[in-house]
């Protein structure tokens, strides 16, 4: 069978690739080698929220139950639950995309998918049998992996990424985490949650290094008082997995020498998994490298989301397989690539922004002002038990046209998204301010903070 198009994986690239182009009327496949719904569904983005929420919920009753009047004994927990509620939501989602192929009429086909020629996917299906499909054109949807530390390899006990993260049946009362971007501080925050002594190992001058300065310096702040152990602008020397624990020489201002633990998380980022067979033209960090169109170097081939490289959010992995597809069917549709994106990070606080930081503002020599306004000047937050954190906006200079926002505390990653349509529509301070934020709620921070940028705010 001939098909218009075949998605090589089923993440949320792949996925939604093959169902807008059936949405088209267009006769798809999605080839997947694990489960419909990809490492987010699975092992990423849905699962840790599950944990997340678990571990916010159990660090409020313990943490703040006397400041709600809360009285409660023997508060204890399973273990094994919290992991199995988290498993629970990610089967769900993953059967609702299952039947979302079945509603659009998308063949799902099992297996793992190669390039054997234009036109042509390879499909290995677990049991080894070989099958191939014809189509007019491919997309290669396959994502990224977790990048391992050279010295370190994965064991999956004691060495281990954020998949076995997510479902290990003992809790360790011991953990270093190597890398404090995105994932390693979302793991921070669940086990120590839990009461797992937690250090977080970061080579650069502040945890979660691609947000604004500031923001990585607060949440630092708020993880210490927490309990965890930071241990930012410090290099790893040297590494040796003892069998039941493994040993990790550190080098930096706060700590010099060897810190042991019972597993160690690397979150150092990722590979790119690359489908088998013939291989299109790769960047210089080996993921494939794509035109204006998503086209790769294979004619009839194309690439969308972590398999292209950065940025590897669900979330940008989905816009472009939606302009990639319009742009194979939809007459005159012209393909956007990404540019302003929202990106979040679940611990707690929550942290979100869109846009410029100020380090790459100065950089640039653009010219801004800066909105800045605490948790604390908001009603809502004070009512909710949650003051910490800040919302900061810049402004350009000359014109007041929105050049990037930063939020970090509670429903930050709500709040990102009207900071988004501001940035992508070019709006100006004038703009957002003549924007009624309803009272009380946490958005009434963004209002507030565009007014500090004015000079004027009310109630700071």
């Amino acid at each position: 069978m001939a098909y218009d198009l075949i998605v090589i994986g089923g993440g949320p690239a792949g996925y939604v690739a093959a169902i807008r182009a059936a949405q088209l009327g267009k006769k798809v496949a999605c080839v997947e080698a694990d489960r419909a719904g990809g490492t987010c569904l699975n092992w990423g983005c849905i699962p840790t929220k599950a944990l997340l929420k678990n571990a916010e919920l159990y660090q409020t009753l313990t943490k703040k139950a006397t400041e709600f009047g809360l009285k409660f004994d023997n508060l204890t927990y399973d273990w094994s639950a919290v992991v199995g509620r988290s498993r629970k939501v990610s089967d769900k989602l993953a059967g609702g995309i299952e039947f979302l192929f079945k509603k659009n009429k998308v063949d799902y086909v099992r297996g793992l998918g190669s390039i054997e020629g234009q036109g042509k996917v390879g499909v290995t299906a677990a049991d080894g049998t070989k099958s191939v499909l014809e189509a007019k054109n491919v997309i290669i949807a396959t994502g990224a992996k977790s990048r391992p530390l050279p010295p370190l390899p994965f064991n999956g006990t004691t060495v281990i990424s954020s998949k076995e993260a997510m479902v290990l049946q003992k809790q360790p009362e011991s953990m270093i985490i190597i890398g404090a971007g995105a994932i390693g501080a979302e793991f921070a925050y669940v086990y120590n949650a839990f009461g797992t002594k937690v250090t977080l190992v970061e080579m650069l001058p502040t945890i979660l290094p691609v947000e604004d300065t500031e923001v990585g310096e607060t949440v630092e702040k708020s993880f210490i008082k927490q309990g965890i152990r930071c241990l930012t602008n410090t290099k790893i020397t040297a590494t040796a997995d003892k069998g039941t624990h493994v040993e990790v020489t550190v080098d930096g201002p706060k700590e010099k020498g060897t810190l042991s633990a019972e597993v160690v998380l690397v979150a150092i980022g990722v590979l790119p998994v690359l489908p088998g067979g013939q291989q299109p033209a790769l960047t210089d960090r080996g993921f494939i490298q794509v035109g204006d169109r998503y086209e790769t170097s294979i004619p009839g081939v194309y690439a969308i989301g972590d398999i292209t490289g950065p940025p590897l959010l669900a979330h940008t992995a989905s816009f472009e397989a939606i302009q990639a597809v319009d742009g194979l069917f939809v007459e005159g549709h012209k393909p956007r690539k990404v540019t302003n994106f929202p990106g979040c990070t679940y611990c707690h606080p929550q942290v979100a922004s869109v846009g410029k930081t100020e380090r790459a503002l100065k950089e640039e020599g653009v010219e801004y002002v800066v909105g800045k306004i605490p948790f604390v000047a908001i009603g809502k937050a004070i009512a909710a038990g949650e003051p910490d954190g800040f919302a900061k906006l810049l402004y350009g200079k000359k014109h007041g046209e929105l050049l990037g926002a930063h939020i970090v505390g509670d429903n930050a990653t709500e709040l990102i998204a009207e900071m988004g349509i501001a940035l992508d529509q070019e709006l100006t301070i004038d703009d957002i301010h003549a924007t009624i934020h309803a009272h009380p709620t946490m958005s009434e921070v963004i209002h507030e903070a565009t007014l500090a940028a004015e000079g004027h705010a009310i109630h700071f």
